[in-house]
């Protein structure tokens, strides 16, 4: 009888890795969008009174075949989010052609914040109002950010975040990724997951990996959402692992309703930065 369990736990276990294996080599990622900005993209000024603080991006990408704005799992509306930005003048955004990550000339978009006008000054890309908020993702954009705010210390600038429904009322969570500067002015990555700015359920400080200045980079990040232990969060800085959480990826069930893809956003200011070669994908290319 011993020997016959063991057999049946040892063939559950086959049966179980091999299911999950067949998962794993048989599913294939699906490529959401792309674009690099190129030929047709151009912004367009708001008509509809209810998106004033709002400026779309749109057009053909002829050199990938996607158009903006963004529509990804459902999302509508998605657009520059112009956030206490005092006519324009703390911070604005437009597309420009400039030497890209390869070395040649391409279309990118350019932000820059010159003051905080309010302690919230900011004016992030989101990806607006998703109905599909429980989808694992992965995107991947070259960036490049100055070093002017960078020297002082104790200061910091946001990237990258996405919230789930019901963040704001505190019954829901956020994802967010921070450059921070510590007591010397020396920049480090720091990566956070939590229910409001002040109570973090997880932080993740990089003192390793190198904080590029005034030079291209790759960003990538990936999730699983999930609720339970399965869960898992990365981000990689040029192929390289900044911080990683296993475990939940929201928290009271609620699905993801908006992701900030870009963010320009902090106290280390004056800031530019530079963004190009957006790609979004369903599942976990490159993790």
């Amino acid at each position: 009888m011993r020997y016959f369990i063991a057999f049946l736990f040892f063939s559950a276990l086959v049966v179980s890795c091999n299911n999950f294996t067949d998962y794993e080599e048989n599913y294939v990622p699906r490529l959401l969008f792309s674009s690099g900005f190129e030929d047709n993209v151009y912004i367009e000024q708001p008509t509809n009174p209810n998106y004033a603080d709002y400026e779309f991006i749109k057009g053909e990408d002829i050199s990938t075949g996607f158009s903006w704005p963004i529509d990804i799992l459902g999302s509508s509306n998605s657009g520059l989010h112009y956030i206490n930005d005092d006519n324009k003048q703390a911070v604005f955004s437009e597309l420009r052609t400039v030497r890209g990550h390869n070395g040649n000339q391409t279309r990118v978009l350019y932000q820059e914040e010159n003051y905080a006008f309010r302690p919230d000054t900011q004016c992030p890309y989101e990806i607006l109002d998703l109905t599909q908020g429980k989808n694992d993702l992965y995107i991947k954009y070259w960036m490049k950010i100055d070093s002017a705010g960078m020297s002082q210390p104790n200061k910091w600038r946001a990237l990258f975040e996405y919230k789930t429904k019901a963040y704001a009322q505190g019954l829901g969570f956020r994802l967010i990724a921070f450059i921070y500067n510590d007591s010397l002015g020396r920049p480090y990555w720091h990566f956070q997951g939590d229910t409001a700015p002040d109570i973090p359920l997880w932080e993740v400080d990089n003192f390793d990996v190198p904080v590029p200045l005034n030079q291209w980079f790759k960003t990538e990040f990936y999730w699983k959402w999930s609720e339970t232990g399965n869960g898992r969060m990365a981000w990689k800085i040029n192929g390289q692992l900044v911080g990683e959480h296993i475990g939940s990826t929201t928290v009271n069930n609620q699905p993801i309703d908006l992701i900030m893809l870009t963010q320009i956003y902090g106290d280390a200011n004056p800031k530019k930065q530079w963004i190009d070669d957006i790609q979004i994908w369903e599942g976990a290319v490159g993790f």
